[in-house]
């Protein structure tokens, strides 16, 4: 309260301020900052535009996700065979089910493709074609694990760059205030004053990197948030394609 006070009357001794100077001109502070001011501020910068490039195209990457799932799992529980699935995958293949059906779906065919030989190796083209069946109902679980990692993968790729940011941003442009802060005193130092006409400038200049440092945090913790969330909907929504795949093949083939 006493620090504040003697504020309150250093701006009373000043006078009123005059129509037209009230407001923060951040442009003038950074125009005015010193270099090293503005090597942090351009550091800050550079994360920040980085990150909001991921936040924009992972915003748009789930989106076309999201709705390519919901038409694929459409013709999937629609259809009556796997060849029919396969034929619209080009068509949707922004959904990371399609990955993993074009996996579990090519294991199928090789294990099916494998005809029943005599003990000569000939075909006996009198005998009655067998039902084909799988050899292995854990080969065809274990293309699907993999082609899920696969998929999970591609959808956090460039998101623990928004935890980077939010992680690091903040101390940087603390940083910067320290270094600033600094500055402030030397100058006092120099100047031989403590006016706040002397002090005020270079704390408002220190005071920038701080804001820029939580401009450029903020969003990326909530978006970072965001789509890890997103993330954990869509490989849930890739176990059960899974298991429904799985079950489908061990009815008809095995």
């Amino acid at each position: 309260m006493r620090t504040f006070g003697y504020f309150t009357l250093a701006l009373q001794a000043q006078g009123a301020p005059t129509a037209g100077t009230g407001g923060i001109n951040f442009l003038e502070l950074i125009a005015n900052a010193p270099w090293f001011s503005k090597s942090i501020l351009l550091v800050l910068l550079l994360f920040s535009a980085v990150s909001w490039g991921i936040i924009l195209f992972k915003t748009w990457q789930y989106r076309n996700a999201s709705r390519n799932t919901t038409m694929f799992l459409q013709v999937f529980r629609k259809s009556t065979k796997f060849s029919e699935v396969q034929a619209v995958c080009s068509s949707v293949s922004d959904s990371p089910l399609v990955g993993i059906f074009q996996s579990g779906y090519a294991e199928l065919n090789a294990q099916l493709r494998q005809q029943p030989h005599t003990p000569d190796g000939q075909n006996r083209p009198s005998a009655p074609t067998p039902r084909p069946t799988l050899k292995s109902l854990d080969a065809v679980d274990r293309a699907l694990l993999r082609a899920t990692t696969v998929e999970v993968g591609k959808l956090e790729k460039r998101v623990p760059f928004l935890a980077t940011t939010a992680s690091i941003t903040p101390f940087i442009g603390l940083f910067g205030t320290v270094w600033g802060i600094i500055a402030a005193f030397q100058n006092i130092g120099i100047q031989g004053s403590t006016s706040l006409n002397v002090v005020a400038p270079g704390i408002a200049d220190a005071l920038v990197a701080t804001a820029a440092g939580l401009f450029a945090a903020v969003p990326a913790v909530y978006f970072y948030n965001h789509f890890t969330n997103r993330v954990k909907e869509f490989a849930a929504e890739m176990d059960d394609f899974s298991l429904e795949f799985l079950n489908i093949s061990e009815r008809n083939f095995t």
